[in-house]
């Protein structure tokens, strides 16, 4: 039973996830909506030209442990890392393949990638946020790579690299009737809730969309008010469903949006699950578990405590703190690997991993002297 490895809790669901699946894969979809471009919407990036650079960084910072995009490595200049730092320790015990999917960034990554040849999403405060033959081609992309690695892996975790994206996820869930208002996380430790509501809101309006209008039309959601990455996601996990597949959407909130389309197109979600940190579960300026409830109360829900409140490393220690929290499938994966381990490492044996991924990442190309 999943419930003996006493760092990954079970919030719900606890037959959605097969222990015995060793065989898994993760892909991260990046992405880039120009609503990111918002002052004040998200903590990535040090200013607005920089955010583009963001999800390319993160996975270059996969690939190679530092970033050929940009001059130094994703973190703050405080040391605050990029959740990728995670994701790559992961990646590396758990000895887990990964691809990574572009899905409409704006600066190409200097690695191998699957690419849906995609346009950038537009600012959802100016117009709409996709074109209709984006989302369609987002979407039919994502079903035939989900159907493909699926034949080979038994359980796909999905996860996503998109400045900004918990406000289209946001304006997405509203159109289809998912009381999201206030509920949704932030990469910030000040949650701005009332910026998001308030351009989610006049989007709506300027669109004639209410709540709930777009309930019977998930695509015009997501063309209206959504991004790239969510159709792309959508699509992967639903070609992977229906030739029999176990998903993971490894993230927080914006995975609920894609739950929420899964259901609108009457997907099954016997095999879904979501994946995500302690962190997320715990965001007081939020409310994750009962978001997901409300969208599928059937569907599992796993989170994983990796003890970062614990940590020596101050950049580390903010994760617990409200900073970022989540991201590039940090805790999805996370719990795969705790998973495929059997029970040999827990959240504090993997701390330390992660501790030393930051020392050699962060502290020495930052030159942070230790605490």
């Amino acid at each position: 039973m999943i419930k003996k490895y006493k760092d990954i809790i079970v919030v719900n669901g606890e037959h959605n996830i097969d222990e015995e699946s060793n065989n898994s894969l993760f892909i991260c979809v990046i992405s880039h909506t120009e609503t990111s471009e918002i002052p004040g919407i998200t903590a990535a990036g040090a200013n607005k030209d920089l955010i583009k650079y963001t999800p390319v960084a993160d996975a270059e910072f996969l690939y190679y442990g530092k970033c050929n995009c940009i001059n130094g490595i994703p973190a703050t200049p405080d040391g605050k890392p990029t959740p990728a730092i995670i994701t790559k320790t992961m990646l590396n015990i758990g000895n887990i393949p990964f691809i990574v999917v572009d899905a409409g960034v704006k600066v190409k990554p200097d690695i191998p990638m699957v690419s849906f040849d995609l346009k950038s999403g537009y600012n959802i405060s100016k117009g709409i946020a996709m074109e209709s033959k984006e989302v369609e081609k987002a979407y039919r992309y994502g079903l035939i790579i989900g159907k493909q690695l699926s034949k080979s892996n038994d359980l796909i975790i999905l996860g996503e690299s998109i400045p900004g994206g918990t406000t289209t996820a946001l304006g997405v869930m509203l159109s289809l009737g998912v009381d999201a208002e206030n509920k949704i996380s932030s990469s910030m430790s000040k949650n701005p809730h009332n910026l998001k509501n308030t351009i989610v809101r006049q989007s709506m309006k300027d669109n004639n969309i209410t709540f709930g209008s777009l309930k019977d039309k998930p695509f015009d959601a997501i063309s209206l008010l959504g991004d790239p990455m969510i159709p792309s996601v959508t699509g992967i996990a639903q070609g992977a469903i229906e030739y029999g597949g176990k998903v993971m959407l490894a993230g927080g909130t914006q995975m609920c949006a894609i739950l929420s389309i899964l259901k609108s197109l009457n997907v099954k979600t016997n095999n879904i699950s979501i994946g995500t940190t302690k962190y997320i579960l715990n965001d007081q300026t939020a409310d994750f578990k009962n978001l997901v409830l409300s969208i599928d109360n059937n569907v599992g829900i796993f989170v994983v405590d990796l003890h970062l409140i614990e940590s020596t490393k101050q950049g580390l220690k903010a994760f617990a703190n409200g900073f970022v929290k989540e991201g590039v499938g940090a805790g999805g994966v996370s719990i795969a690997t705790m998973i495929k381990q059997k029970g040999k490492i827990n959240g504090k044996i993997l701390l330390k991993y992660i501790e030393r991924e930051y020392e050699k990442n962060i502290e020495e190309k930052l030159y942070i002297k230790p605490n």
